[in-house]
């Protein structure tokens, strides 16, 4: 017996979202949304900010890419592509040191797809241009599915993408690594498979694993130590201000605690860039798989006691530089400048 398949029908795009900047980009800065967008080209989004200002414009959306902490600018248009839009990612371009930018349209003219091609050829690996035409599908009486489809990348970005992500496969991995990698390969599934709200990355053969926070600059990982038999989960704390910002957490420690559960370490790391909060737990040797279920379960626990802890509070933490602290011999105005490595980035959020 045959079986009866349904048809797909393209929705015009002003069906759903009536304008760019009132129903689009907010639809597209939620996380499920710029996660359906990051699929297509390759990249962990992380929001930033929402119509923050660059130079004499206004960005739609900012992002953060969670592998390399690069920035992502996003532009939306429900039209066809025009030259006032293109010359607006130029500017964004000019004001910032590195930067990918991703130029989303209902339809992309050939000049200007070609100008996206011609500018990743005549930039450095600093700059990266994608385009990308967005559309609207459904089946019968279904609700509208977004595609999106890439029109212009990068020079080699498939190939780059893909050679990356065969690296763990063609390297010889040594006994730890291979190790390491299994264990995180069974971690992630056992959270799949449980329903977990904690997304795990891409296993991949070290003692870490990340999971995000909700802010660029923040990470929570869970570390395996086979040598000192010893197992941890950390808010790893590598913002524009890492000193300050450790120092408005340890402000709320009594809280913290409570919600975490617990005491923790508080671990400044005064010649480092980079702060931590973290909890360990020895006599757990990651490399017998006889207790790798009782380290996943402590993983697990702890990770969301650390979310109930840090999620909230993190969000919630000034931009403003924390001018009391010196970060070992850096001194506070050196922090600031952290901040205008963003170019023409208006770094208090002011919209």
């Amino acid at each position: 017996m045959s079986q009866t398949l349904g048809r797909l029908e393209r929705i015009d795009l002003r069906n759903v979202w009536l304008s760019e900047s009132s129903d689009f980009t907010p639809w597209l800065a939620q996380a499920d949304n710029l996660a359906i967008l990051g699929e297509a080209i390759d990249v962990d989004l992380e929001l930033e900010a929402q119509e923050r200002n660059v130079g004499p414009f206004r960005a739609d959306i900012l992002c953060k890419d969670v592998d390399s902490d690069s920035w992502v600018l996003i532009e939306n248009q429900l039209e066809r592509t025009d030259h006032s839009h293109l010359g607006q990612l130029l500017t964004y371009a000019a004001g910032l040191q590195a930067v990918m930018i991703v130029w989303v349209a209902a339809r992309f003219t050939e000049e200007h797809r070609a100008t996206l091609d011609w500018m990743n050829e005549i930039t450095d690996e600093s700059f990266r241009f994608f385009g990308l035409e967005v559309e609207l599908w459904r089946i019968g009486e279904s609700a509208p599915a977004p595609k999106f489809n890439v029109v212009s990348k990068p020079n080699d970005w498939s190939r780059n993408v893909g050679r990356a992500a065969k690296q763990i496969e063609t390297d010889a991995l040594t006994s730890t690594r291979q190790n390491q990698l299994a264990f995180w390969t069974m971690f992630r599934d056992h959270l799949n498979s449980s329903g977990s709200a904690l997304r795990a990355q891409k296993p991949s053969p070290q003692h870490w694993m990340n999971f995000k926070v909700g802010r660029s600059g923040f990470v929570y990982s869970a570390t395996l130590n086979s040598t000192e038999r010893r197992i941890g989960v950390e808010l790893y704390i590598n913002s524009l201000d890492p000193k300050g910002d450790y120092q408005r957490l340890l402000a709320q420690r009594a809280g913290v605690e409570s919600d975490a559960g617990g005491e923790l370490q508080w671990l400044e790391n005064p010649e480092r860039k980079g702060s931590k909060i973290a909890r360990y737990a020895d006599g757990y040797d990651s490399k017998d798989q006889a207790v790798w279920a009782q380290i996943a379960a402590w993983f697990e626990n702890n990770l969301r006691a650390f979310d109930k802890a840090f999620r909230v509070r993190v969000r919630e933490l000034s931009s403003q530089p924390y001018s009391e602290i010196v970060l070992g011999s850096s001194s506070p105005g050196e922090v600031a400048s952290s901040s205008e490595q963003l170019g023409a980035i208006n770094p208090s959020g002011a919209s």
